[in-house]
């Protein structure tokens, strides 16, 4: 298995409230953990929610393991979003910022997969498959047949979310186990990337079997941002 991450501010953005987390084998507690958060809020607010949350997750899940990788992811979304509340509580500057959070933890040949937000995993096997289930108002719509899903990245309200991390005190996260194959890639992204390319181009960029995931990486950043670049773009590759 390799791995790898990168995030960029993107063209029209003047800082960067996405974070992101790529680690093999960390040695202690569960292994295998990849992450990307992507922050709202005011002025720097983003930024901290999607650290902090990061950090919680990243602690939860190496010093406090639970009896189930599940058990584990759903201990760490609630420790995260409680840091970002109390955060938030003890300085105005930070009320009502709030973050997205896709994650995904390995082990013994299955993806242990938690999701809160816009913020997407993919899977390409042979073809592209979007594992997670975007918390937004373009996808209700989606599913109530007000609009197609080809019409999600261009829709005026496609970054109005309806669950994040910070903003409620139970966001309940949705969770997924998928069996991994040699050969598979996953993808974490944040928004800054689904919203600038269709799936399509997704998978034909991330699908080149030959090429590093480095150069994979960037190049779903560049095209992101030759699309227009108009949000923070955020990747985390894996191949097994």
């Amino acid at each position: 298995m390799e791995s790898f991450s990168v995030t960029d501010t993107g063209r029209m953005r003047d800082n960067n409230q996405d974070s992101v987390y790529c680690e093999q084998n960390p040695g202690s507690g569960l292994s295998n953990i990849f992450l990307v958060a992507d922050g709202m809020g005011g002025h720097k607010a983003g930024d901290t929610a999607s650290k902090i949350c990061i950090e919680t997750v990243v602690d939860a899940l190496k010093n406090n393991p639970k009896r189930t990788v599940v058990g584990s992811l759903e201990y760490a979304v609630r420790e995260a979003n409680q840091a970002i509340l109390e955060k938030a509580s003890k300085d105005s500057k930070y009320q009502g910022m709030g973050t997205t959070l896709v994650g995904m933890i390995i082990e013994d040949d299955v993806a242990y997969i938690v999701n809160i937000g816009d913020s997407r995993l993919y899977q390409i096997r042979k073809h592209i498959r979007q594992i997670t289930t975007d918390h937004s108002l373009v996808e209700e719509m989606v599913l109530s047949g007000e609009i197609e899903k080809e019409e999600m990245r261009t829709h005026p309200n496609k970054n109005i979310i309806t669950r994040a991390l910070g903003t409620i005190d139970d966001p309940k996260p949705d969770l997924f186990e998928v069996d991994i194959s040699p050969g598979d890639v996953y993808l974490l992204c944040s928004d800054g990337l689904s919203n600038m390319l269709d799936d399509k181009e997704i998978e034909r960029i991330a699908s080149q079997a030959d090429k590093p995931l480095s150069e994979i990486g960037q190049s779903l950043v560049d095209a992101a941002n030759k699309a227009g670049g108009k949000d923070n773009i955020s990747v985390v590759l894996i191949r097994i």
